[in-house]
């Protein structure tokens, strides 16, 4: 082949992989409806899943939305260290039936553990390209000296449990794949897939990793408790400021690079994997959180609807 037919064969797939990164991220970042939304304490709370039937059912004790702003942190596979350069957003309801599922701690305090229903537009993790850098490269052209990397669900979170924010606990379970954009990679690259994820546990308080990583303190930041401005039901727990860690992690190896995968082996060996429960972490910094609960779903959405603007 010509070089100048190679070239510009080449140029084509950069511009295709990193222009498909960005148009991804545009649609999620796209408001879901031009429609009034919610306020105040209920802000973010748009597409809580207030007229699911799993929110509806009237066996349901508590019902509930949450809307999470991660502003900071960052992960660390092997040797490789990426800082998150933009806030992610991670919204869903959440219900507790009654005499459900709880956990208890070593000072027999005990938490629930809420069951989450997804998100009206089906985006429960919300997030920004990510440009790694390749080991070994000067990162001067994103997309080809650099991976586009973007953290997508890989499944729903499960195990809420909001009141364990104390505790040597996760606050929840959390399934992730990277995405990895590449002018060599292709358009289907990723670390991790929905039947074999990365799964985050991150808590609040200290962890308990395998060697060689060591344990980590979180902290739950600043709590607060407040009642609906409008006189409704709904109380609405606030954390503001919070430090999750997970160092206790595997990753997989890659998948779906390259032609029919023939660049997997790249991708493990420049990047260390799979990579080892022990050898990897993830810091989730700045962590705020808006929890309204009630024990009724109607009074729940009335109080939210109260705040559109």
């Amino acid at each position: 082949m010509a070089f100048p037919a190679l070239f510009h064969r080449f140029r084509k797939r950069t511009l295709s992989a990193v222009a498909a990164a960005f148009a991804l991220v545009a649609v999620a970042a796209s408001p879901a409806s031009a429609a009034a939304q919610p306020s105040g304490p209920y802000t973010g709370m748009g597409t809580c899943p207030t007229s699911s039937a799993q929110m509806r059912d009237p066996n349901q004790a508590v019902v509930g939305c949450t809307v999470a702003t991660i502003a900071g942190g960052g992960f660390t596979v092997g040797s490789t260290q990426v800082n998150f350069t933009s806030p992610m957003t991670v919204s869903f309801g959440v219900t507790w039936a009654k005499g459900g599922p709880t956990v208890t701690f070593p000072d027999e305090s005990t938490a629930e553990l809420f069951s989450t229903v997804s998100p009206t537009d089906g985006k429960e993790l919300k997030s920004s390209p990510l440009d790694v850098p390749i080991p070994g490269l000067s990162n001067f052209w994103p997309g080809v000296t650099s991976a586009i990397v973007l953290i997508e669900p890989a499944g729903p979170i499960t195990n809420f449990a909001p009141l364990s924010a104390g505790e040597d606990y996760p606050l929840f379970r959390l399934p992730i794949k990277m995405h990895l954009l590449n002018a060599f990679l292709g358009l289907n690259c990723y670390v991790g897939s929905d039947s074999a994820p990365i799964v985050l546990s991150p808590t609040a308080g200290t962890t308990n990793p395998p060697a060689p990583n060591q344990p980590v303190k979180g902290s739950t930041g600043t709590i607060s408790i407040a009642r609906d401005p409008n006189g409704f039901n709904p109380t609405i727990v606030g954390f503001g400021g919070a430090t999750l860690n997970d160092n206790a992690l595997p990753v997989p190896g890659a998948h779906g690079c390259g032609l029919f995968d023939s660049a997997d082996w790249i991708v493990n060996l420049l990047f260390g994997l799979p990579s080892a429960a022990g050898h990897n972490a993830i810091t989730l910094s700045g962590v705020t959180t808006a929890l309204a609960v009630d024990p009724s779903d109607s009074d729940l959405i009335n109080a939210i609807n109260a705040t559109r603007k």
